[in-house]
């Protein structure tokens, strides 16, 4: 074994995924997640059971905000940060303080526990929203971060703490911003995993806005891919862009769709949601020429991958659902 690598959100989306690669590179993984109900912990639950039984694997139900964070990283060699409240449109009101809890408080509290072994990498899940509603493109690590949404807010608190405890305890940290990140295991409130259940269902496709909006997509094993670079890297860079190089309006990603799934989709067009920005699009010189990343799936595929993935998940999920 390579040594104890700690993985917060392991059950989540990119989370489940980089267990696997950790577990197929020779580490030793603690998975810490939660297992709270934004989307069904049954669901996550399933994501990291092709983990489980592995040599080297462990599974720790815990919550950051009040479990104690330094038992979870004693002897760890490595710390993935990727627990965190998410969803730009849920952000808003009385659901607000989940996300303090989840993006700002767990965040400190896990480094509070690093800035007694600062020797320990930390590798920080950020987000494109901490750039919010710019004309700036691409979007590059040193341009101006105006979140739009409360979600964006907190993410950019949580690069701020890292900075925090690097100055003043000597933390070594690569925060990633993420941008759209899609794939197998996919959140079933982001776009393309809701395009699929109502494709599947036979209903119609709610577009928020008129489609024209872009995004950077991103496949989740060149997330993955960016993470593992970044446990390596030793330079003086601490934010890093992580984007897939596949930039494409919805209504585009709509075609793809459509041609992948066999059939005209029948698509209906609804209010932009507040805290939804325009266009994303990575600039990621800095990731390729620090990291050595380079995004290798193209949209299509990646699609194809995603479509593959809940055929199956739907054969075998009880009831045949994919709502939750």
């Amino acid at each position: 074994m390579k040594g104890k690598a700690v993985v917060t959100g392991a059950a989540g989306f990119i989370g489940s995924h980089l267990c696997e690669r950790l577990l197929d590179e020779g580490f030793e993984v603690l998975a810490v997640d939660a297992f709270t109900d934004y989307y069904s912990p049954e669901r996550k639950r399933r994501h990291i059971a092709a983990c489980a039984g592995r040599p080297g694997f462990t599974l720790a139900e815990e919550n950051l905000a009040t479990c104690d964070v330094a038992r979870l990283i004693d002897g760890a060699r490595c710390v993935f940060h990727l627990a965190a409240q998410a969803g730009v449109r849920k952000s808003w009101g009385k659901e607000f303080a989940r996300y303090i809890e989840s993006n700002i408080l767990s965040t400190q509290r896990l480094l509070e526990a690093l800035r007694e072994n600062p020797s320990i990498p930390l590798i920080h899940s950020s987000s494109s929203s901490v750039y919010g509603e710019t004309r700036m493109l691409p979007m590059r690590e040193d341009h101006p971060t105006v979140p739009l949404s409360p979600y964006g807010a907190t993410k950019l608190a949580g690069e701020h703490l890292c900075e925090l405890y690097r100055l003043n305890y000597g933390i070594t940290y690569r925060a990633l911003r993420y941008f759209t990140v899609y794939g197998p295991r996919q959140r079933p409130d982001m776009a393309f995993s809701r395009f699929i259940n109502a494709s599947f269902a036979g209903k119609a496709i709610d577009v928020y806005g008129d489609g024209r909006q872009t995004r950077d997509f991103t496949y989740v094993a060149d997330a993955v891919d960016a993470n593992m670079r970044a446990l390596r890297y030793e330079g003086p860079m601490t934010v890093f862009n992580i984007g897939g190089g596949s930039r494409a309006a919805l209504l585009d990603v709509l075609d793809v769709l459509g041609r992948e799934l066999g059939g005209r989709l029948e698509v209906r067009f609804v209010d932009r949601a507040k805290g939804d920005v325009t266009d994303t699009w990575a600039d990621t010189s800095r990731a390729r020429d620090a990291l050595g990343f380079k995004p290798r799936v193209s949209l299509e595929e990646g699609i194809r991958n995603e479509i593959a993935w809940y055929r199956e998940y739907m054969k075998s999920s009880e009831g045949g659902g994919l709502s939750s």
